[in-house]
């Protein structure tokens, strides 16, 4: 019973250890659209979208709009 419980706890951590790690990647800009929204605008502030993308190409899109 000992060897379950210690094999439940390992994987237990290990668990928690990859929730704790996709929380800020994944999860939070989820939960919180409007503070990466206003961090994108600040990111492409002075990007002139022309002079980057070549012709013909899909145009940038709004990564958070919902289709």
């Amino acid at each position: 019973m000992a060897g379950l419980s210690r094999t439940l706890g390992i994987f237990g951590a290990f668990v928690a250890v990859v929730g704790a790690a996709f929380y800020p990647i994944y999860f939070r800009p989820l939960l919180l659209p409007e503070e990466y929204k206003k961090e994108q605008v600040m990111n492409r502030a002075g990007i002139v979208q022309e002079d980057i993308q070549p012709g013909g190409l899909k145009v940038w899109s709004d990564p958070f709009g919902r289709k």
